[in-house]
């Protein structure tokens, strides 16, 4: 069947093609070096998807399933990822600055050396979550949920960090000259 991948603003064909799944028609665009940002993939069905270094900045992922997608390297900035579904998803190096990701499930996501600038995790699930070497400088990460996360080398530079859930002490210490950093359960 044919399917279309529109723009979230212009309503016009990004791409578009034959596929069984939107899955199978995103990740033919991906491997063609198509551009989709500003894509509409809204609750796509992306589980497993391989979009390494896909080109998604700004695109609309609200309640997409990404369970197990490989993203490394991909350009995610100012992209709407809320209340998604990224359990188990690789994101090495991406770029999510400015991302939207309020109420999105990280949990057991690999974010090495990812980019979160400024990005919102708000009520984010990211326990679990390999966050070795990660940007999340002035990431707002309000009621964010850390328990059991990889924090070894992220920089929390003027995060938000308020009511979060899971750091060790030791860990605390470590991301003391955040913004604000008030622990404890909610």
């Amino acid at each position: 069947m044919t399917l279309e991948i529109t723009n979230r603003f212009t309503h016009q064909v990004i791409f578009s093609g034959e596929a069984d799944t939107l899955r199978e028609l995103v990740e033919r665009a991906v491997e063609l070096g198509i551009d989709l940002c500003e894509a509409n993939l809204m609750g796509a069905d992306l589980r497993g998807a391989r979009l390494a270094s896909a080109r998604l900045s700004k695109a609309y992922l609200y309640g997409a399933d990404l369970t197990g997608a490989v993203l490394d390297n991909a350009d995610l900035f100012d992209a709407k990822i809320t209340k998604a579904v990224l359990t188990k998803a690789k994101l090495r190096a991406a770029c999510l600055s400015d991302a939207n990701l309020y109420r999105a499930d990280l949990s057991s996501a690999d974010l090495t050396g990812a980019d979160l600038e400024r990005a919102d995790l708000i009520a984010a699930n990211l326990s679990g979550a390999r966050l070795r070497d990660a940007n999340l400088s002035r990431a707002y990460l309000t009621r964010t949920d850390l328990t059991g996360a990889d924090l070894a080398g992220a920089d929390f530079t003027g995060a938000e960090l308020i009511l979060i859930r899971g750091l060790k002490v030791e860990e605390r210490a470590a991301v003391s000259h955040s913004r604000h950093m008030y622990g404890g359960a909610y």
